[in-house]
């Protein structure tokens, strides 16, 4: 099974950016879809953005579309997510998931990135 690491958390001013990244291990990244989720104190995980295998289709989360950018290169195994335009309601946990493109089945994650987001 394929095995993700996240990095690219931290702590940002209202308005600022960040990029996640998730490097995933074992030479068959792309044949997963790659999606990103999130998971703020007190709530249930969420959907953010997906991508598909190589890269020709994705979707987003309302809450984040225009504002977020979901990428990814094959040759490095690893998904990206720009951020700009951040708020604080965008602190959370973010997770990356390995699975079938789209909104709900995926069956690897990473361990998690802290983004906090400050007002």
């Amino acid at each position: 099974q394929v095995q993700l690491v996240e990095s690219g958390g931290g702590l940002v001013q209202a308005g600022g950016s960040l990029r996640l990244s998730c490097a995933a291990s074992g030479r068959t990244f792309s044949s997963y879809g790659m999606g990103w989720f999130r998971q703020a104190p007190g709530k249930e995980r969420e959907f953010v953005a997906a991508i598909s295998r190589y890269g020709l289709n994705t979707l987003y989360a309302d809450s984040v579309k225009g504002r977020f950018t979901i990428s990814r290169d094959n040759a490095k195994n690893t998904v990206y997510l720009q951020m700009n335009s951040l708020k604080p309601e965008d602190t959370a946990v973010y997770y990356c998931a390995a699975g079938s493109y789209g909104r709900t089945h995926y069956d690897a994650w990473g361990q998690g990135t802290q983004v906090t987001v400050s007002s």
